[in-house]
């Protein structure tokens, strides 16, 4: 069976709107991901680490509830589990304090035995960062020696501009790893002062020949390959949240790869009409998780998708 390894920080999200906080659940953006694959009954295996606190405590029995393992969970001791805050505007959208218990020293983790086929997802400042950077690049080299695919979201943030020329070694590494490459324009904004789809594509991207997905937040995904074009209309939606929009959208497009039977070898040549049914996946789970606090699609959606 297929399997879907992620790798990417843990944390706690407290959420507020008018200032009161409303909800706490637990997030990341790959774990959020991982969540919705677990609820609709793929295999996943998360890699990652949280501290031995109560915070901890409550993240690892959430994974056991949602039927996900917890073997590549590392618990630190000493080590208090990441918070942020979620402050939701009148768009229902987030801006974010985290409170990070930072560590100076490297972070080695135990990975999966990675097979062919099985399917990659990272992304974010984890995949990125100098200390746990050893675990990814692992990773990345197992899953190209095996022919998995990897599925690189960068989910960069302004608050790490700053440190771009430093990080971009390890980004590049990233592109050059990745089967797929999906970022908001927002994320590429800050990357690459580009926010166009076509200019990110034909100017940036392109070069490391990987199909190329990005999404806006005025209602449009724009896939790239190099075979052709395609825009596809997301609906409009009343919104109660949009955390872990874009993280459960890659919880669509790696479900509807495995649903479609997609494959590594398939990738370079795969037609307009499977892409379709694969983009079509990703836009009904990501506007499913936009109706509640919750960070992943509802139990009650991912059976009606099993």
């Amino acid at each position: 069976m297929r399997r879907v390894i992620g790798i990417g920080e843990t944390i706690l999200d407290v959420i507020f709107r008018n200032d009161q906080p409303t909800a706490a659940v637990p997030g990341g953006s790959t774990f959020n991901a991982m969540v919705s694959l677990a609820r609709v009954g793929i295999k996943v295996d998360f890699i990652s680490q949280i501290g031995d606190d109560h915070v901890g405590d409550i993240i690892e029995g959430f994974m056991q509830e949602n039927g996900m393992n917890t073997r590549y969970m590392m618990r630190r001791k000493g080590i208090k589990t990441d918070v942020s805050l979620a402050f939701l505007n009148e768009n229902n959208d987030a801006k974010y304090n985290f409170y990070k218990d930072y560590q100076s020293q490297q972070v080695s983790i135990e990975i999966p035995k990675i097979e062919k086929d099985d399917l990659i997802l990272l992304g974010s400042f984890y995949s990125l960062n100098p200390l746990t950077r050893p675990t990814v690049v692992r990773l990345l080299e197992e899953a190209k020696e095996q022919g998995a695919i990897v599925y690189y979201d960068p989910n960069f943030r302004a608050n790490h501009q700053q440190d771009l020329i430093h990080l971009m070694p390890n980004m590049i590494e990233n592109f050059e790893a990745a089967s797929i490459i999906r970022g908001s324009n927002e994320d590429f904004g800050y990357i690459f002062g580009l926010t166009e789809a076509d200019k990110i594509y034909n100017e940036k991207l392109k070069y490391y020949g990987s199909p190329f997905i990005c999404t806006t937040a005025d209602g449009e995904v724009a896939l790239r390959t190099h075979t052709f074009s395609k825009n596809y209309p997301v609906p409009r939606i009343e919104t109660v949240s949009t955390i872990g929009a874009g993280d459960t959208f890659n919880a669509g497009i790696l479900f509807g790869l495995i649903h479609e039977d997609v494959y590594y070898d398939d990738l370079a040549t795969l037609p307009e009409v499977t892409w379709d049914k694969v983009v079509n996946y990703a836009i009904r789970f990501s506007a499913q998780v936009c109706q509640s606090y919750q960070n992943y699609v509802s139990n009650e959606f991912a059976q009606s998708v099993k």
